[in-house]
């Protein structure tokens, strides 16, 4: 061990020592360009700024030789993670195969030929094997740190189409749209949502109910709330307004699909995938209009959750209802509320999904960059959670306006003016009533739509990505 880090120093150093083209011993990003260049490897001037960000530890714009070893120790390990991934046989070497069997495990198909291409480019003894020592030096000095960011460097390297789809969800690769897999990804999380949302029904209609009704004078528990609305309407009432909950899955699902594809065309490139907060833009916007399309559909589903026995016959009865006695305006009551509250989940959801998922790669990740099925459902879990937390507050007022017609001799308020009447009445704890049942419904929901999706997709024969 002491050997082979002795060893590493030495080719760190010499390694320094050729980049460090001014001799101030420091690299700065027109060193690595010269040195680099010199060295056959060329990098754009965004992997150079990443590099340099990356390792500058003293924040000085450059890298000093502590740095500079810090930096691509780190960087090693994550090479090595990734090699491993690829090395299925376990013989300390890729060939053409396993990179054809490792594209294929992430939805990419590409022939044999074209995986000997990759080889080429990287087999420095023409052994048509790639060890550990030649892939290294390869991705020596590139911001690689996944298999989807060392795949998208293969398609700049060699030119084969991977799509730029591997790391932002629910896209899919020219494979899985030439074959209409697609569509079937789609209905089958459509229908995964559908089961989901009807199991946990009870919990999502008492949230509403906290939401609307309780308060300090009214205060709301959960075994109370159940109790009253089965004593209200029978056992069937606590399915209220779940209908139209399931019904607005494929308008939205497939609206806010087009519009992301659309707006990821508008603003990556062929050749890159969406940075994090490129994904964070494309993903809220396409929230956006996909809301803004099926909003009245949302007043809807609160108005049928709060109903009373006899109230309305069904939804079109309600939606006439509405529309005869509030007019058009009623269906965009609480739209402010409810696009604002868009950001700060999809940024939180996003941020916190990313650094546990690092987290886990830099900790937990030993022999496989993959963390399997459970780790990955955790993260999202907690992601998602983190999100309803940030923008909770703004989905109570959105259900508050939206119900407001519905609560008799209710005066008619503004988003700012429910805010001041909440904080002023119930403290900051009244933005968060309805919170627990919100929580408790989370990790079932999440559990039962992904048996379902994954049940669905083989009854739909989706190949498993």
């Amino acid at each position: 061990a002491y050997c082979e880090a002795s060893e590493q120093d030495r080719r760190l150093r010499a390694l320094f020592q050729k980049l460090d083209v001014n001799r101030d011993g420091a690299l700065c990003i027109h060193d690595l360009a010269v040195g680099l260049g010199r060295l056959g490897l060329h990098r754009t001037e965004l992997d150079l700024l990443k590099i340099v960000k990356a390792g500058d530890k003293d924040l000085d714009g450059q890298l000093d030789f502590e740095e500079f070893v810090h930096y691509l120790q780190d960087h090693e390990k994550k090479l090595r993670l990734v090699f491993k991934s690829l090395d299925k046989k376990n013989d300390g070497r890729i060939d053409a195969q396993e990179i054809v069997q490792s594209l294929r495990d992430l939805g990419v198909k590409i022939s044999e030929q074209q995986a000997e291409k990759i080889l080429k480019s990287m087999d420095k003894n023409g052994t048509m094997t790639i060890d550990w020592n030649e892939w290294r030096d390869y991705h020596l000095l590139h911001p690689v740190e996944n298999i989807p960011e060392i795949i998208l460097y293969w398609k700049h390297s060699t030119i084969f189409d991977v799509g730029e789809n591997l790391t932002v969800p629910d896209e899919f690769t020219v494979e899985e749209r030439q074959t209409g897999m697609w569509w079937r990804h789609l209905v089958a999380g459509g229908g995964a949502g559908a089961v989901s949302r009807t199991c946990t029904a009870p919990l999502d209609r008492l949230k509403v109910l906290m939401q609307v009704h309780a308060s300090r004078s009214n205060n709301m528990c959960i075994v109370g709330g159940f109790t009253q609305m089965i004593r209200e309407g029978g056992p069937r009432s606590l399915w209220r307004g779940n209908g139209i909950n399931v019904l607005k899955i494929a308008p939205e699902s497939a609206i806010k699909f087009m519009a992301y594809e659309q707006i990821k065309r508008f603003i990556g490139t062929d050749q890159e995938m969406l940075r994090i907060h490129e994904r964070l833009l494309a993903g809220s916007l396409a929230g956006a209009i996909a809301q803004s399309s099926i909003y009245p559909m949302e007043v809807l589903k609160t108005r049928m959750a709060l109903r009373k026995t006899g109230q309305y016959s069904g939804m079109l009865d309600c939606a006439k209802n509405i529309l005869k006695k509030e007019g058009m305006a009623a269906f965009y009551k609480g739209y402010i509320p409810n696009m604002l509250g868009i950001i700060p989940y999809a940024g939180i959801d996003l941020a916190v999904y990313e650094t546990l998922k690092n987290t886990w790669l830099q900790r937990y990740a030993v022999n496989s960059a993959d963390p399997g099925v459970f780790v990955l459902l955790a993260c999202g879990t907690i992601s998602s959670t983190c999100g309803q937390l940030a923008s909770y507050p703004l989905a109570l007022v959105r259900t508050r306006m939206q119900a407001q017609a519905s609560v008799e001799g209710a005066p008619e308020v503004t988003m700012r003016g429910l805010f001041k009447h909440i904080l002023k009445t119930e403290g900051a704890f009244g933005l968060y009533r309805g919170l627990a049942p919100n929580f408790m419904k989370v990790i079932p929901a999440v559990s039962i739509s992904y048996v379902v999706y994954e049940n669905l997709k083989m009854t739909l024969g989706v190949e498993s990505r």
